[in-house]
């Protein structure tokens, strides 16, 4: 029996926190939020598990902390709960977060203790589905991952931002930044989203996939973005974000070898992020509370099989198709 803190209640955290309270392992569950009474009728629907409701402060002694703020700072509170004896999973996709809670690898090896990175939709499954993709090939030269949609509001600012930031892309053995907005490309989603102009941004992907795949030649990650995304992304946003950011979808496409034949593999998936986010953080948070998971900082792509995550993923309704038409398999 375990138990687990999720700190933020936005859209992703309520998610998180609704799935964690129906695993028969999960005995406690602390929510923590800046407004407590938003939740106390979210509290009173988790019947089948112990709840309890705090305010921003000290962490409570717990088994894992599911890190589901707002980007910024995660690195942090990481940093307490790995001195608090507990894992951590982080949803953020903001690089500043990646690169801080990477540094954070002696620490968790030291404490004995996981610190799973970009655990979210992407990255989170996007990293899964690459390394899945890559299976398919002998040798893997290129991965490129697409995606659009976002989740709650505070996805939805933090990817406003990023796409005024400097992207960085993986090439041939160098980390190349590129102006965010730039490199327009025509990325085909899963129906019925269908093709959508891409570009650059400050996307995390490739930070957690090069360590994994040290001998591919290119990583990139671009997003989708309309041409008003374009033309208000230097600007406060002029609207409230959604409650949700509703349907989004991931393309990933792996490039390499099978014998002397040169292949293209192209997986997707189509979900709603926040959807898919929560169901990615909450299995990473119930299986690394088994304490059966890679010890230190890692993010999902370097896991040596994806595949079981997958499979679990695909159950509870998150489930990548091969694109027919495109692949040979």
């Amino acid at each position: 029996m375990s138990t687990i803190a999720v700190i933020g209640a936005g859209t992703v955290g309520v998610r998180v926190a609704r799935q964690l309270a129906a695993v028969d392992e999960v005995d406690k569950l602390i929510l923590g939020t800046r407004h407590p009474l938003r939740i106390k009728s979210l509290s009173r629907q988790l019947l089948d598990v112990d709840v309890e409701v705090i305010a921003p402060g000290r962490l409570p002694d717990v088994d894992t902390v599911v890190l589901a703020l707002p980007a910024g700072g995660h690195a942090k509170i990481a940093e307490e709960a790995l001195s608090q004896g507990a894992h951590v999973v982080s949803i953020s996709d903001s690089i500043s977060d990646v690169q801080e809670l990477l540094e954070l690898n002696s620490a968790a090896e030291k404490a004995g203790k996981s610190v799973v990175v970009g655990a979210g939709f992407s990255p989170g499954l996007s990293c899964l589905i690459a390394r899945h993709a890559t299976s398919f090939l002998d040798q893997v030269d290129e991965v490129h991952i697409a995606r659009m949609g976002t989740g709650g509001p505070a996805c939805q600012r933090q990817l406003h931002r990023a796409r005024t930031k400097e992207a960085i892309d993986w090439n041939d053995g160098h980390w190349r930044k590129r102006p965010g907005g730039s490199g327009r490309e025509l990325v085909w989603f899963p129906d019925p989203l269908g093709a959508r102009d891409c570009y650059r941004a400050a996307l995390a992907d490739a930070l957690l996939l090069v360590p994994a795949m040290p001998e591919v030649q290119r990583i990139t990650s671009r997003i989708a973005a309309t041409r008003r995304d374009r033309l208000t992304a230097w600007l406060p946003m002029l609207r409230r974000p959604h409650v949700d950011g509703g349907p989004g979808a991931l393309r990933i496409e792996v490039r390499g070898k099978v014998g002397q034949t040169y292949q293209t593999e192209v997986l997707g998936v189509i979900d709603q992020p926040s959807a898919a986010a929560a169901c990615v953080s909450a299995l990473a948070a119930e299986w690394v509370s088994h304490d059966n998971l890679p010890r230190g900082v890692w993010g999902l792509g370097m896991l040596d099989d994806p595949l079981p995550w997958l499979k679990e993923l695909a159950i509870r309704g998150v489930q990548a198709a091969i694109y027919e038409g495109v692949s040979n398999r």
